[in-house]
């Protein structure tokens, strides 16, 4: 449970950093870069959906 949280707020913070974190640099991480850099929020939305699935 502290993880998780502690990965949300990493991913609140800087998204594909809590991404890459749990999933390496697999394809989750790539689209939540490519998110980040079209625009801060989508790309969080997507980071603490990808962790918290």
């Amino acid at each position: 449970m502290a993880a998780t949280c502690i990965d949300i707020l990493l991913a609140i913070i800087l998204p594909p950093l809590g991404v890459f974190l749990k999933y390496g640099c697999q394809v989750e991480f790539w689209i939540c870069l490519l998110l980040t850099i079209l625009g801060y929020i989508p790309g969080i939305i997507y980071a603490v959906y990808a962790i918290t699935k």
